[in-house]
């Protein structure tokens, strides 16, 4: 069942589960793009190939907001906003530790190792080095029902300035911060589904009206089950 949480002649913009690919998988398996195709075939009766372009897109174990656009036009407007980084993208996480100071920047180089699908931390002069920036805040430091009395999970808002692949989890994670769940990237903590990583919000420029659009996504559940976050 596809979450909606905006919809018009020329966006679709859904909340993803974890552990659902948003695109790139074999052929038979199941991916958000398909599934958003499906959703699309069926309500607006439309025989044949649906057309829907993904200008935002998330990792498997992520969730939250992803933005799908309904005709060319519109994911060219895009993608041109995405390129020029006048997007607003906000997300949620809960990492391990305690994170100081409580608001603060990272930056870092990163490199891709394709052989096993992941990005590694690496200096500015490495073959293949991609600038990675990102601002945080703690919302809150939430206390371990095992560890009486003692915080060992942060609540935090990340705001990244760039868009480079695992750049939220890579950089937490050599920070000293693992995100919960996030066994790829260091974590020693489980999580219910997926990691502790929710695209929480999206301000973009409506392609064609030209207003801004607040698109949000709740958390799931299991934030609320794991650590009392809620919304």
């Amino acid at each position: 069942m596809l979450d909606v949480l905006y919809e018009d002649n020329h966006l679709l913009v859904v909340n993803k589960p974890a552990m659902l690919a948003t695109m790139g998988v074999a052929e038979g398996e199941p991916s958000l793009l398909e599934v958003a195709k499906e959703y699309v075939r069926r309500k607006y009766n439309k025989p044949g190939n649906v057309f829907l372009g993904i200008v935002s897109r998330l990792d498997a174990p992520v969730t939250g907001v992803v933005l799908l656009t309904r005709t060319s036009k519109a994911a060219g407007r895009l993608s041109e906003q995405f390129r020029e980084r006048v997007v607003e993208k906000v997300y949620w996480a809960v990492v391990e530790g305690h994170l100081e100071p409580r608001v603060g920047q990272l930056i870092d180089h990163l490199r891709k190792d394709e052989r096993h699908r992941r990005m590694h931390i690496c200096t500015r002069n490495t073959p293949g080095a991609l600038l990675a920036e990102l601002g945080y805040q703690v919302l809150e430091k939430i206390r371990s029902h095992r560890d009486a009395g003692q915080a060992t999970f942060a609540h935090l808002e990340v705001k990244p300035h760039t868009g480079r692949k695992h750049q939220i989890r890579v950089q937490l994670s050599h920070a000293g911060y693992p995100i919960v769940g996030d066994r790829k990237y260091g974590s020693r903590r489980p999580f219910p589904t997926g990691i502790a990583l929710h695209s929480r919000r999206l301000v973009v420029e409506h392609p064609v009206t030209k207003e801004r659009l607040e698109l949000e996504a709740p958390v799931p559940k299991a934030w609320g089950q794991a650590f009392g976050i809620v919304g």
